[in-house]
């Protein structure tokens, strides 16, 4: 393993050093593999994170189009400490970005109410009529799916890199600051509206 490698994906994943290595020796020296092992212990410690109280933070802007489109996002953390850092403002302003691009509704799917939930199956159903009932499940089951991608934050793909979506943007800033990362709201403003 050349230093060069390592150094390359501590970059790309914001993993320690150690971290790094033992990706890299269960991965047989393969960047992209090493990159998913990391992502997915990212994501792991993200799940034992996700019940630590996020109190600390900060409110980002972000104005775009000439002053036409605006966004105050609410991100949280643990500490004032990471609130301060500069990975974690960078983060808040790429959500922010994220928000000013993509125009989501919610922020989670949860955020969602039962009756828009409702009002969309009633809509998809109508499209679907007279097909065998398991059909027209398995056609609803993805229809819901790709509405959650286009109106929840945290299911839609990163406008930086449509591979990743945004949760697992903020997955990676856990797996990098070492504590839980949360992004409570957003307000998204356009002139004339």
């Amino acid at each position: 393993m050349s230093n060069d490698l390592i150094k390359e994906v501590r970059e790309i994943t914001g993993a320690g050093m150690m971290d790094v290595k033992e990706a890299l020796d269960a991965s047989g020296g393969d960047k992209d593999s090493a990159i998913e092992y990391l992502r997915k212990k990212g994501i792991t410690k993200l799940a034992k994170k996700a019940d630590r109280v996020a109190r600390e933070g900060i409110v980002e802007s972000y104005i775009h189009g000439g002053g036409r489109i605006g966004v105050l996002v609410e991100l949280n953390c643990e500490t004032d400490f990471v609130a301060r850092t500069d990975d974690f403002k960078n983060l808040a302003r790429e959500l922010a970005l994220h928000i000013a691009a993509s125009n989501p509704l919610y922020v989670s799917i949860r955020d969602v109410p039962a009756e828009v939930i409702e009002k969309e199956k009633e809509i998809y159903r109508a499209d679907v009529a007279g097909k065998p009932d398991d059909i027209v499940e398995k056609m609803l089951s993805g229809r819901i799916q790709k509405f959650y991608e286009e109106v929840c934050l945290l299911e839609q793909p990163f406008v930086k890199d449509p591979n990743i979506k945004i949760q697992e943007v903020i997955a990676q800033a856990v797996a990098k600051m070492g504590e839980n990362v949360q992004l409570r709201r957003f307000a998204r403003f356009v002139l004339g509206n």
